[in-house]
């Protein structure tokens, strides 16, 4: 997981609050700066029996830009329990990984650039 926020092209820093590994989990707790300005904030809890997440992408000013979790509250969503908040909606969500948050988040970055 480390890795990906080292080698990312988007990530200009990062810094862990908290990180604990058994034998079966781990849990991450980091902030990243992105080369944009944005933060994202990564939650990240993975077990043999459970997965929990919420990646919290803001500008600097704390303004939402997208926030992904899979806390079970949106049944009505196909991608249930997976779900993002943007634009003051909920909406399904097919990004889970921190892997795929960083994927959008480069090609909206890109967008932007362009």
């Amino acid at each position: 997981m480390l890795k990906l926020l080292i080698e990312s092209e988007i990530i200009q820093s990062y810094v862990v609050h908290d990180f604990k590994q058994g034998t079966n989990f781990y849990y991450l707790k980091a902030t990243a700066n992105l080369i944009d300005g944005t933060l994202l904030h990564i939650r990240k809890y993975s077990s043999d029996h459970e997965y929990h997440y919420s990646y919290h992408w803001q500008k600097e000013s704390g303004e939402l830009v997208v926030r992904w979790d899979n806390s079970p509250h949106h049944n009505y969503l196909v991608t249930f329990p997976h779900h993002k908040h943007a634009d003051n909606k909920v909406l399904p969500s097919t990004e889970i990984t921190l892997e795929e948050v960083i994927t959008y988040i480069t090609k909206k970055l890109d967008k932007q650039i362009s």
